[in-house]
């Protein structure tokens, strides 16, 4: 790792353009590139947003270890990034009154959650068995991670799931609430959430690349990543649709959802608010670990919240949202400021790319209160 001080002098970005000018292409090419020669990343992708509308998609580098270019249409791993185009999906469920935000999901099983055969495609609900407190879990709470669990169940003493707090009662991000919410759409309400989310996400935006599993046509122009330690992982073949984040994606592609997002297109007007409304107050330090101690009142970000399927927060410009996905070899994020409709998104198959976001995203929107510190638990990304 590079001292803290030069780390931060090579990432800091140039002079800002005026509060509402957006760079051109041609300098968005030149600071990517520069910021990718400072953390060494193999492969970067960035996608502007204005007005709702995508203007600018950017792809560098290199896709593969054979060093075949990163182009817009290549096939990236999108991560938790899935998180926000799942509520997404939800929210127009709740729009139809196919489910209801606030309604338990007991009342969706035909039996008690701890009573369904435990499946590999989902958490071992079983061990809930001797805690009741599963039936006051509500798709908001699961939606904002209030659900109470850890991460995932993998993650557990013996792998067994469990309830750590009250739901509802504080934000613990969680995968396995997601997957929860998912399980209830296909076996509480007969739902298929892979076909829901290709019909109501990927072909309304004209998402042709994008996908909850593994498709044979990807491998013609898809990316692998790159490690922290410079080493390469080859592009993991999903063959389950999961919520937390199964999904394949391109730089055109997920610039599609995110312009959609950002207008709303798909919700009403009551659900948009409510995705992008501040459900519960965030007081952790930072994202993870997930199950960290709160913070004293005093020291937290009282501008940073939970919303659904996304974070929140206000800035220098006002009403933003946020999410962010990773895993060894990824480093993805996405930011939007309601004002102006404007979004960054970037897409890196190189996980040592996240430390140039902030950077980017201030080049690209001027300054705008993205969650850096808490997302990363690095004091090295500045607002």
């Amino acid at each position: 790792m590079r001292p803290f001080a030069l780390l931060l002098s090579l990432l800091l970005p140039g002079p800002l353009l005026a509060a509402d000018a957006l760079p051109s292409a041609a300098t968005v090419d030149a600071e990517m590139q520069r910021l990718m020669r400072a953390t060494h990343a193999e492969g970067l992708a960035l996608a502007i947003i204005d007005d709702g509308q995508v203007v600018q998609v950017h792809a560098l580098g290199k896709r593969n270890a054979a060093g075949e270019p990163l182009t817009p249409d290549t096939v990236m791993y999108a991560a938790s990034l899935t998180k926000a185009a799942f509520a997404y999906m939800v929210l127009q469920l709740v729009d139809e009154g196919v489910i209801d935000l606030d309604r338990p999901i007991a009342a969706y099983l035909d039996r008690p959650l701890p009573d369904y055969p435990d499946e590999k495609k989902y958490a071992p609900w079983s061990t809930l068995k001797d805690d009741p407190r599963w039936r006051q879990l509500t798709a908001r709470m699961l939606l904002s991670h209030r659900s109470g669990f850890s991460n995932f169940a993998f993650l557990e003493p013996e792998g067994k799931l469990r309830i750590h707090f009250d739901p509802g009662t504080r934000y613990a991000y969680s995968g396995e609430g997601l997957i929860l919410l998912q399980f209830v759409l296909e076996r509480g309400l007969g739902l298929d959430v892979g076909t829901e989310m290709q019909r109501r996400v990927f072909d309304r935006f004209g998402m042709t690349r994008t996908s909850m599993m593994w498709r044979e046509d990807f491998a013609g122009n898809l990316a692998d990543g790159w490690a922290a330690d410079g080493s390469t992982e080859p592009h993991d073949e999903r063959s389950r649709v999961r919520a937390a984040g199964s999904m394949d994606t391109t730089p055109n592609d997920i610039a599609r959802l995110a312009a959609g997002l950002v207008r709303g297109e798909g919700l009403s007007p009551a659900s948009r608010r409510e995705m992008v409304r501040a459900q519960w107050p965030i007081t952790t330090a930072s994202q993870f670990p997930t199950l960290q101690n709160e913070l004293p009142p005093a020291q937290r970000r009282k501008d940073l919240a939970a919303g659904l399927g996304v974070v929140v927060f206000d800035g220098p410009q006002g009403h933003g949202f946020y999410k962010g996905g990773h895993d060894d070899a990824v480093g993805n994020t996405m930011v939007c400021v309601e004002r102006g409709r404007r979004c960054v998104v970037i897409l890196g198959n190189d996980v040592r790319a996240e430390a140039a976001f902030p950077a980017l995203v201030r080049f690209v929107l001027g300054q705008t209160g993205a969650p850096w510190n808490w997302e990363y638990g690095k004091k090295e990304f500045a607002r």
